[in-house]
C-alpha cells in the first residue's frame, strides 16, 4: 500500500515528530563532515602520517567530500523513484556501514575509500529529508520545517570539531564513529514505525551522469594533489587532468542530451545564477583552510589538546552560525552584493590576522581573528543562497539550492587539494639542503618552517576571499 499524508494522518502521526526524527541523521551526517578536523592530529600517527605528509592526510577530508557532493543529487533523484523514507534508511545504513569500516580501518588507503562509503549515505540524507518534509507537510507550511533541516545542517557541522576533539580526549578517535551506529540504528526504527513507505514515481535515475560527475572530481583532485617539483608527479597531473577534461566533457553531453539530467545546465545562463555558483565556489575553496588548519596548527605546533583545538575552530564555525541570520537581514535590506562583499571583505582580515600568529598568540586577540573570519563566511550564506533561488523559475528552485551548496563544495575539494599540495611542495623546497638526520635534530628551525607554512595556506586564503568580490560584483541587486 502506498504511504501518503492522508495516511499518516489517520494514524495520528505528528508531522513535527517525523521530522526530529529525520534530523537526528542529518544532525550525525553534517557533524560527521566536520569532525575530522578537532582529530585528524590524533588520526595522523596511528595512520603512519607524518606532519610532512599533510596533502595525503588531506585525502581523509576530500574523499568525504567527493562522496558527499555527487551523493546529494544522484540520491535524491533515486528516492523519487524508490521511495523517500527507503531510501532514507538504505543511506543511513550505508552511512553505518561507512562509520564501521573507517572505525576498523587499518591503513591509510582504507580509511579514505571507507569515509567515501560513509558520505555518499551521509551526504544523501539532506536532500530526501527535505523530500519527506514535502511529503507530511502541506504546501503552505513547509518553509519553517526546510528552515530548521538547513539550520540542523550548519550546527552539525558547527559543533563537529567540537565534538571530535572531545571524544578524542576521552577515546580514542575511532569511537567518534563507534557511536554513529547505535544512533543510527534508533534513528532507523524509528522511521519505520512512524513512517512506512513512501510514494513511488515513474522517473529516469541519471546514474551515469553521477558516475561521470563522481570521476571528474576525483581525477581533478588526483591532478591538483601532485606536486609539480617531481618530474614523475608532472606526467601524473597532465594524464589525471586530461582524464578530468575528458569525463566534465562527457558529463556536459549527457547532461544536455538527457531527458532527466542529474544536473539542469541551462539554469547557469542565468547571470546572477552562475555568479552566486562561482562566488560560492571561491568561497568554499577559502573556508577548507580554515576548518582543516586552524585545529592542526593548534595540536601539532601549539601544543594543545584535540578538544582546545576542536574549541578554537568552533568559535569561527558557531560564529558563522551568527554570521548567516545577519548575512539574512541585511540581504533584504540592502540586496544580494554588499552583504556578499563585506562577508568576503571580513574573512580576508580573519586570515590577514591568522597570518601574523606566532606559538604564543593568546586571547582575546585569537577569538576576535577567529570571531571576524568565521563572522565573514556566515554574511555570505543568505545572500548567496537567496540570489540562486530568486534567480531562478519556482520549478527550479530545488535544483538551483543544491547547486550553490554543490559549488562550495567542490570550491572545497579543488581548495584543499590544490593547496595542500602546493603547501608541502613549499615546505619540501625551504628544507630540500637538510637531511633527515638535520630534521630530527633541529625542532626549532622545523617548527618555524612549519609555521611558515600554515601562514602560507592563510595567505593563499586570503586571495582566494578577494577573488570571489569578483564574481559577486556581478550579483544583480534585488533592491537597495
Amino acid at each position: 500500500m502506498k504511504f501518503n499524508v492522508k495516511t499518516l494522518q489517520h494514524r495520528s502521526v505528528s508531522p513535527s515528530l517525523i521530522l526530529a526524527v529525520t534530523c537526528v541523521g542529518i544532525f550525525f551526517a553534517a557533524l560527521d563532515q566536520t569532525v575530522i578536523y578537532g582529530a585528524l592530529a590524533d588520526m595522523m600517527p596511528d595512520l603512519d602520517l607524518t606532519v610532512f605528509e599533510l596533502d595525503k592526510a588531506a585525502w581523509i577530508v576530500i574523499g568525504y567530500l567527493i562522496g558527499y557532493t555527487v551523493a546529494m543529487p544522484l540520491m535524491a533523484r533515486v528516492s523519487d523513484v524508490y521511495g523517500h523514507s527507503q531510501i532514507y534508511i538504505i543511506s543511513l545504513l550505508l552511512f553505518m556501514l561507512g562509520s564501521v569500516f573507517v572505525a576498523l580501518a587499518p591503513s591509510f588507503e582504507w580509511l579514505v575509500a571507507a569515509r567515501v562509503l560513509q558520505a555518499i549515505g551521509g551526504g544523501a540524507l539532506v536532500p530526501i529529508a527535505m523530500a519527506i518534509v514535502g511529503d507530511v507537510f502541506p504546501k503552505g507550511a513547509r518553509a519553517i520545517p526546510l528552515g530548521i533541516i538547513g539550520g540542523v545542517v550548519e550546527g552539525g557541522g558547527a559543533l563537529g570539531p567540537f565534538y571530535g576533539g572531545a571524544i578524542v580526549e576521552v577515546l580514542d578517535w575511532r569511537w567518534i564513529f563507534w557511536i554513529n551506529l547505535p544512533i543510527s540504528l534508533v534513528a532507523i526504527l524509528l522511521i519505520l514505525f512512524l513512517i512506512g513507505p513512501s510514494p513511488r514515481n515513474r522517473v529516469k535515475v541519471d546514474y551515469m551522469g553521477g558516475i561521470l560527475l563522481a570521476g571528474g572530481l576525483a581525477f581533478l583532485s588526483l591532478a591538483l594533489y601532485q606536486r609539480v617539483e617531481q618530474f614523475h608527479s608532472i606526467i601524473c597531473a597532465i594524464c589525471f587532468s586530461v582524464g578530468s577534461l575528458l569525463l566534465f566533457t562527457f558529463f556536459i553531453l549527457r547532461e544536455v542530451k538527457t531527458s532527466k539530467p542529474l544536473i539542469a545546465l541551462p539554469v547557469f545562463k542565468n547571470v546572477t545564477f552562475s555568479s552566486a555558483n562561482i562566488t560560492s565556489l571561491l568561497t568554499g575553496a577559502a573556508l577548507i583552510i580554515a576548518l582543516v588548519n586552524v585545529p592542526l596548527m593548534s595540536e601539532t605546533l601549539m601544543g594543545c589538546s584535540p578538544l582546545e583545538g576542536g574549541l578554537r575552530l568552533f568559535r569561527l564555525t558557531m560564529t558563522m552560525c551568527v554570521g548567516a541570520v545577519m548575512g539574512g537581514f541585511l540581504c533584504r535590506q540592502f540586496g544580494y552584493r554588499l552583504p556578499t562583499i563585506a562577508g568576503l571583505v571580513l574573512s580576508s582580515l580573519g586570515f590577514f590576522f591568522m597570518s601574523r600568529w606566532t606559538l604564543s598568540i593568546a586571547d582575546p586577540e585569537m577569538t576576535l581573528h577567529l570571531v571576524v573570519c568565521g563572522l565573514g563566511f556566515g554574511l555570505v550564506i543568505a545572500p548567496l543562497a537567496t540570489a540562486v533561488v530568486d534567480s531562478v523559475e519556482e520549478e527550479q528552485r530545488a535544483i538551483g539550492s543544491s547547486l550553490v551548496v554543490m559549488t562550495r563544495m567542490i570550491g572545497m575539494i579543488v581548495g584543499l587539494s590544490a593547496l595542500s599540495s602546493w603547501g608541502m611542495g613549499q615546505f619540501h623546497s625551504m628544507t630540500a639542503g637538510m637531511s633527515l638526520e638535520q630534521l630530527a635534530t633541529s625542532p626549532e628551525e622545523v617548527v618555524q618552517l612549519t609555521l611558515d607554512l600554515f601562514h602560507d595556506f592563510f595567505i593563499a586564503a586570503i586571495g582566494i576571499c578577494l577573488a570571489g568580490i569578483i564574481p559577486a560584483l556581478w550579483l544583480r541587486r534585488k533592491q537597495w
